[in-house]
């Protein structure tokens, strides 16, 4: 009896496989949804710190408020919309659309630029209510 698993053509190993906009934005869709339930906890740190009292609430505020707060902030939001971008790329694709070589490519690079777009015209509006 012959090993079989030594005459098996080998499968290309990720060192081969030149990364593509359309599954680089795959990757990251699946790590801003990762990403989304970490920064939810936070939202739910903020509610519950709101709803205990408001000495909680100032101390939570000044973390979020802080330069490293900011920062995750941000991320959070940019995660939220590239993800529902995303989101709105796979709806579009199982309608049977955008399927092809070049209009997949495309539809990374928009959800790229749009969620970007996006999360600094939230902090534009979000820094413009403040005042």
């Amino acid at each position: 009896m012959t090993n079989v698993t030594q005459n098996r053509p080998l499968s290309p190993h990720l060192t081969v496989w030149r990364p593509t906009i359309t599954y680089v934005m795959s990757i990251v869709h699946r790590i801003t949804g990762v990403a989304l339930y970490a920064g939810t906890l936070l939202v739910a740190v903020w509610l519950v710190a709101a709803a205990s009292g408001q000495e909680n609430f100032d101390w939570v505020n000044g973390l979020f408020g802080s330069f490293l707060g900011r920062l995750v902030l941000i991320g959070y939001t940019w995660a939220l919309m590239h993800h529902m971008l995303g989101g709105l790329r796979h709806f579009v694709w199982d309608t049977g659309h955008g399927l092809g070589k070049y209009v997949s490519r495309k539809f990374g690079w928009l959800t790229l630029a749009g969620s970007l777009t996006l999360t600094v015209l939230i902090w534009i509006a979000g820094y413009a209510m403040r005042f």
